[in-house]
C-alpha cells in the first residue's frame, strides 16, 4: 500500500467521523447556547435546565438521523471492502 493510498483512506475516514459526530453534536451545542442565554438573562442557575434540553435534542438527533448515519457508515465500509483488491494488488 502506498502512502498516498493510506492518506486517502485516512482522510475519508476522518471526514466521515467529523460528519457523523457533527450531526449529533451541533444541535446539542445550539440548544446549549440558547439555554445559556436564557439562564443568563433570567439569572436562573439550575444545572438540570441546561442538561435536559441538550439530552433530549441529542436523542432526537440520533432518532431522526440514525438511519442516515448508519447508512453512511455502511456505504463507507462497503466502499472500503470493495477497494481492497485495488489497494493490495
Amino acid at each position: 500500500m502506498s502512502p498516498e493510498t493510506f492518506v486517502d483512506i485516512l482522510s475519508d475516514a476522518l471526514w466521515l467521523i467529523i460528519l457523523i459526530v457533527s450531526v449529533v453534536i451541533v444541535p446539542s451545542l445550539l440548544i446549549g447556547l440558547v439555554v445559556s442565554i436564557f439562564q443568563a438573562a433570567t439569572s436562573i442557575n439550575e444545572q438540570t435546565l441546561s442538561f435536559l434540553p441538550r439530552l433530549i435534542v441529542t436523542l432526537l438527533a440520533l432518532m431522526f438521523g440514525g438511519h442516515w448515519l448508519t447508512q453512511t457508515l455502511m456505504d463507507y465500509t462497503q466502499k472500503l471492502y470493495l477497494s481492497i483488491p485495488s489497494v493490495v494488488g
